[in-house]
């Protein structure tokens, strides 16, 4: 119904930046928020940001000051802009997307593939 697509990972060194994008796309009416996740080896899922079409933002307190979250509504896309990495920011991450297809009356959790950032020397 919806489909999430992501890119932009890879290997960086710390320090380093990164952007990686995510497009909803497929049968869109609504989408309430959007956001990046991420998981580590070990780890559980965790939150990085979150960013409603009318601005509001949400980060992680491990990310706030080095990574930014930003949509563009009419391309129904949310980037995030990572800097200052560090190899504790080595994860997968998820795209997310709170949203309403077309051919019904509720909202549904949508997920990206994930893609990999590796921060390392």
């Amino acid at each position: 119904q919806v489909q999430l697509v992501e890119s932009g990972g890879g290997l960086v060194q710390p320090g380093g930046s990164l952007t990686l994008s995510c497009a909803a796309s497929g049968d869109v009416f609504s989408i309430y928020a959007m956001g990046w996740y991420r998981q580590a080896p070990g780890k559980q899922r965790e939150l990085v940001a979150t960013i409603t079409p009318g601005g509001n933002t949400d980060y992680a307190d491990s990310v706030k000051g080095r990574f930014t979250i930003s949509g563009d509504n009419a391309k129904n896309t949310v980037y995030l802009q990572m800097n200052s990495l560090k190899p504790e920011d080595t994860a997968v991450y998820y795209c997310n997307a709170d949203a309403r297809p077309a051919s019904d009356h509720i909202s549904y959790d949508y997920w990206g593939q994930g893609t990999q950032v590796t921060v390392s020397s």
